[in-house]
C-alpha cells in the first residue's frame, strides 16, 4: 500500500482495533471520534502512543488523509463523510483494511437475521474439531485486531451491511448470505434495493475457488439473482424442500457437495425452530468445505451453546415462563420468536421504530399473543396497529414494570417473550443491555415471590 497517513473515524472497537493494526504496520495513524472515548479505549491508544482527538473531527487535519478506515456506525450522510468525499480520499472498511493483512481462510456471515447464532455455531464447529480459528467482526473482537499477530488458519466473522458498505478486496473463501428483509432502511434512504446491493458486497471479490452458501427461499435473495450473475461456487439451501424428508425421517440434511450428506435427528440440533434449521444448514456446510468429517460436525452440534439474547429462557415462575430475545430487532426476527412457541403469549415488544412494518405478523400475533406490553418512549405505532387485535394492550417505560404488568396478565402455561422488533437505544445502551436488564428483572421477580411465600407460611 502506498498511503502513510491514516485516519480512523470512530473509536468503538472497529476504530480502536483498525488504529491499533496501521499503527503496527508502520502508518502515520490518526483517530478521530466525535463523541467521548471510553476509558478503556482511551488508555489503549495512549498505551500503544496512538495520536487521537475526542469531542470533534478537526476537518483540516482528517481531510490531509491519505487513507480513512471508517466505522460501520458512522453514516454518509454525516457532515465530515461528506466533506470527505468532496475531496476523492480513499474512504475502506475496518474489514476490508484488516483482510489485507490476513493470510488464513475468511469465512463470512451476513442476512439480516441469524448471523450471529450462524458465526457463532460455525466457529463452535471448526473449533472443536481442534482447528486453529476465532471470530471476529460484528461479534466479538474487531477483525483488525485480530489480524495484527495473524495467528489463525481460519477467521469466522459476521459482518454487516454497514461493514460492506466499504469493501474493496474482501474476500471471504466461503461467503453466507442468510436472508434479507427490510431493515436499517434509515441508511439506505428507505430503498431496499440498496440494503440489498450491500448484503451481496459480500460476493463481489469471489472467485471459482470460492464457495456462495445462500437461501434460495428468500425473495430479496432470489430477486437479485435473477438478474446478477455471481462469481464463487453457488451452494442454496432450501429448508422446504426438505420438509417431507423432516416430516418422514425426523431429520434435516446438510450437504456442501453430494459426496458429502449428513443427516441430523431433530431431536439433536441445539437450535430449536424451524428459523434455526437454516443457520444449521448454512454453518454445517461451511464446516464440510473447509473439511470437517460427519463424526466432528455431529460432536460439535450436540455441545453447542448459543449466545445470550436469542430465544433464552430466563426462568419459569408460577408456571409462567419468561423468554429473552432481545436481539430481535426488527419485525422479521419477531416473526421467527412468535412462532416458536405453541403456548399462549404475553409480548413485550417496542423502543426505537425502523421503520416496521407490523402487517408481516398481524396474523401471528392475533392468533398466538394474548396480550402485549409496549415498552419505549414513544409506543403509539405498536398501540395504533394492533388496537382492537389484541385483547389487552399495556405501556410503560419501564422495563421493570413491563415485566410486572405481563406477569399480572399471564395464566399458568403462558410464555413472556420478550421480543422488541425494535432498536434499543431509547432506554437501553444495546439489545444486551436490555437483555440484561430483562434477566435481572425477572430474576428480582422470583425472589420477591419466594420470599412473599415463606414471609406467609410463617
Amino acid at each position: 500500500m502506498k498511503q502513510k497517513n491514516i485516519v480512523i473515524l470512530g473509536g468503538g472497537e472497529s476504530g480502536v482495533g483498525a488504529a491499533r493494526l496501521a499503527a503496527e504496520k508502520g502508518y502515520n495513524v490518526l483517530l478521530s471520534e466525535k463523541n467521548k472515548l471510553s476509558d478503556e479505549n482511551r488508555y489503549e491508544l495512549e498505551h500503544h502512543k496512538i495520536f487521537y482527538e475526542e469531542g470533534k473531527h478537526t476537518e483540516s487535519i482528517i481531510l490531509g488523509a491519505d487513507l480513512i478506515i471508517k466505522s460501520p456506525g458512522i453514516p454518509e450522510t454525516a457532515p465530515i463523510m461528506e466533506a470527505i468525499r468532496l475531496e476523492h480520499i480513499e474512504v475502506v472498511s475496518e474489514i476490508e483494511f484488516a483482510s489485507r493483512f490476513i493470510s488464513g481462510q475468511i469465512i463470512a456471515i451476513t442476512g439480516t437475521n441469524g448471523k450471529t447464532t450462524t458465526t457463532l455455531l460455525t466457529h463452535h464447529l471448526l473449533k472443536s474439531a481442534g482447528l486453529n480459528v476465532c471470530i471476529a467482526g460484528n461479534i466479538g473482537k474487531s477483525l483488525a485486531r485480530e489480524a495484527i499477530e495473524d495467528n489463525y488458519d481460519y477467521y469466522v466473522v459476521e459482518v454487516s451491511s454497514f461493514q460492506l458498505d466499504d469493501i474493496d478486496e474482501f474476500r471471504p473463501h466461503v461467503a453466507i448470505l442468510l436472508n434479507i428483509t427490510p431493515d436499517h432502511l434509515d441508511r439506505y434512504n428507505y430503498q431496499i434495493e440498496n440494503y440489498v446491493q450491500s448484503k451481496f458486497k459480500i460476493n463481489e471479490n469471489q472467485s471459482n475457488k470460492d464457495f456462495f452458501i445462500y437461501n434460495e427461499e428468500d425473495i430479496e435473495t432470489l430477486k437479485y439473482l435473477r438478474f446478477h450473475r455471481l462469481a464463487g461456487r453457488m451452494l442454496p439451501i432450501n429448508i422446504s424442500k426438505q420438509s417431507e424428508y423432516l416430516s418422514l425421517q425426523n431429520k434435516i440434511r446438510i450437504s456442501a457437495t453430494p459426496a458429502q450428506m449428513l443427516d441430523i435427528p431433530i431431536a439433536d440440533l441445539p437450535l430449536k425452530g424451524k428459523h434455526n434449521f437454516l443457520n444449521i444448514v448454512a454453518a454445517g456446510m461451511a464446516a464440510q468445505i473447509v473439511g470437517l468429517s460427519d463424526e466432528q460436525i455431529v460432536k460439535g452440534l450436540k455441545s453447542f451453546v448459543n449466545a445470550p439474547h436469542r430465544l433464552e429462557k430466563i426462568k419459569t415462575i408460577k408456571g409462567v415462563t419468561f423468554i429473552n430475545d432481545s436481539k430481535a430487532t426488527n419485525v422479521d426476527a419477531v416473526s421467527y420468536a412468535l412462532a416458536s412457541f405453541d403456548k399462549p403469549l404475553i409480548w413485550i415488544a417496542g423502543g426505537v421504530d425502523k421503520g416496521n412494518e407490523y402487517e408481516l405478523i398481524e396474523e401471528t400475533v392475533k392468533k398466538n399473543v394474548r396480550a402485549i406490553v409496549c415498552l419505549g418512549k414513544d409506543n403509539e405505532k405498536l398501540i395504533t396497529f394492533f388496537k382492537g387485535k389484541v385483547s389487552e394492550i399495556r405501556e410503560t417505560d419501564s422495563i421493570k414494570k413491563a415485566i410486572e404488568i405481563a406477569f399480572s396478565l399471564a395464566e399458568s402455561e403462558d410464555i413472556v417473550l420478550l421480543s422488541p422488533a425494535c432498536a434499543s437505544f431509547d432506554l437501553f445502551k444495546n439489545y444486551e443491555d436490555r437483555g440484561d436488564q430483562f434477566r435481572r428483572y425477572v430474576q428480582e421477580l422470583a425472589l420477591n415471590i419466594k420470599d412473599k411465600k415463606e414471609t406467609e407460611s410463617v
